[in-house]
């Protein structure tokens, strides 16, 4: 898969880092679909030293048909806003959220592409670093600027036509719920269904009842029954899911298990807003 890098870190390890003064940022992703008060549930209890993310904000673009829900954001504010968190050339950075990493993944995914040395995610979230017997803080936290350069370009993409092209010879996976895949339920984007040829992985199937990711072992067995084999690079696996937020989720596990996935960031809110591509429905790719 190339370089190897750490994607995750558990409490205790958290714990000891920011016991060591070392240079460590450290990110509260609280966004999930539907709910609004990611800012509230910070300012409520956080991670000592955390700053409070804006998903909406300082991860995504304005949302448009053409580009999505959650579009990129442009290099030069993402950049910005990295040196606003603190981010340093040094630095390691930690997110985390109250949802298994199906936010914080968002942030995770957005800052190595943009080329930072040191991300991981917390695996567990708040709730894994209570259940360590760690303590939080209430009100908001502010970081002097960091020094980091970012560019952009150090993860694997695809757009919307390679998207469409991609079941001919790799493997899709759609990040989404089983229902929304099939089709029978679509509560925010244009129409309802799966990209023809996608295959169904809800990121939450990668998760443990308490919100830490799978062991590799069962991950990657569950992986394989899809066709995602061992050692797979960007050219065999792609992800999607409703807006590119959850497959970059799907991505960081893939990571963990030696696999390489692309990403498409506009996902369905944007192939669905197309009216010319075709959409398939149904349990069946």
């Amino acid at each position: 898969m190339g370089e190897e890098r750490k994607t995750l870190i558990q409490a205790g390890e958290l714990a000891a880092l920011l016991a060591s003064g070392a240079d460590t940022v450290l990110l509260d992703v609280r966004w999930a679909l539907g709910d609004a008060h990611g800012r509230e549930h910070y300012e409520a209890g956080h991670i000592p030293g955390a700053l409070f993310v804006d998903l909406e904000t300082e991860l995504s673009a304005p949302p448009a048909p053409e580009a999505g829900r959650h579009p990129l954001p442009e290099v030069h504010d993402f950049a910005a806003t990295a040196r606003r968190w603190g981010i340093n050339e040094d630095s390691t950075v930690v997110l985390y959220d109250g949802t298994g990493g199906l936010a914080a993944a968002r942030g995770w995914w957005l800052l190595r592409h943009a080329g930072a040395a040191d991300v991981r995610v917390l695996d567990g979230g708040v709730q894994g670093w209570e259940a360590a017997g760690h303590g939080l803080e209430t009100g908001t936290n502010t970081a002097a600027p960091g020094n980091v350069r970012l560019g952009w370009g150090h993860m694997p993409v695809i757009d919307i036509d390679a998207a469409a092209a991609f079941p001919g010879h790799g493997v899709l996976l759609d990040s989404r719920a089983a229902e929304r895949y099939r089709g029978e339920l679509e509560p925010i984007d244009p129409r309802a269904g799966h990209i023809p040829g996608a295959l169904n992985r809800p990121t939450t199937e990668n998760l443990e009842a308490d919100g830490h990711l799978l062991a590799p072992g069962p991950l990657a067995a569950a992986l394989e029954a899809l066709g995602v084999q061992p050692g797979a690079g960007a050219q065999d696996i792609a992800a999607y899911c409703g807006s590119g937020v959850t497959a970059a989720h799907q991505v960081l596990a893939l990571e963990t298990i030696g696999v390489r996935a692309a990403l498409y960031p506009g996902s369905w809110s944007q192939y669905s807003s197309d009216a010319a591509r075709p959409a398939a429905t149904g349990p069946t790719p």
